[in-house]
């Protein structure tokens, strides 16, 4: 019986790939307007290798770029950088259509909610506070609670134990077969794969369940609940 269901946040709950792309886009059109004398194309490939060198959570990485291209950090350029990523971030830091209907019937049908996050605390809540679901859950567990990145059996074991429910009775949904999936069997959980949220074009997953629709939840929990 499934008593918890257990969200993973980034391209699950919200489409933060479409965010992340959307902030940086500004960010280089504003150091562009403000004195930075170089095509967007060697900018934005730039960014995406200081990424993928430190991880999409880096927050130095317009300090970095400018160290890179100027040989000094310009304030002036940064400033701008900084204040066009935040305002596109929270223009376009949206959940995927029908996550809160569906939050809000789980919730009806006495199902607890959890989200296991490998983003950093404060980075996790903001964007939680951000799309207004900073107090809907139970029980979050994120990269600076645990510890451990997933598929490490760590970070849910620990939401399970603050949920207070068996992995048996828990529900994984994630949108990346490797972490989320491999993760939540490991320690017996059901899971969901987040077929919408896919930006690996996964093919093979191994989740009891594929959704391509948050709403479908509702009725895996049904059928799983009998």
């Amino acid at each position: 019986m499934i008593k918890a269901v257990i969200f993973d946040l980034d391209n699950t709950l919200v489409d933060f790939m479409r965010m992340k792309h959307n902030a940086v886009e500004a960010a280089i059109k504003a150091m562009i307007d403000s004195g930075l004398d170089y095509p967007d194309t060697l900018i934005r490939e730039k960014i995406d290798e200081i990424y993928n060198e430190k991880g999409i959570e880096y927050q130095q990485v317009f300090d970095n770029l400018l160290q890179y291209f100027l040989g000094k950090v310009d304030y002036k350029i940064l400033s701008a950088a900084i204040v066009a990523y935040r305002t596109a971030r929270e223009a376009e830091l949206n959940t995927y259509p029908k996550v809160i209907p569906t939050l809000i019937q789980l919730i009806k049908m006495g199902i607890k909610l959890g989200v296991v996050s490998d983003a950093p605390s404060r980075e996790a809540w903001l964007r939680l506070s951000y799309i207004g679901l900073h107090h809907i859950f139970d029980a979050i567990v994120t990269f600076d609670d645990s510890g451990e990145r997933k598929p490490s059996p760590v970070p849910f074991n620990l939401l399970l134990e603050r949920l207070g429910v068996k992995a048996e009775n828990a529900l994984m949904i994630g949108d990346w077969a490797e972490r989320d999936v491999v993760g939540a069997k490991s320690v017996g959980m059901k899971t969901a794969f987040a077929r919408y949220g896919d930006t690996f074009n996964t093919e093979v997953h191994d989740a009891d369940y594929e959704i391509n629709d948050v709403s479908e939840i509702i009725e895996i929990v049904k059928k799983e609940n009998g």
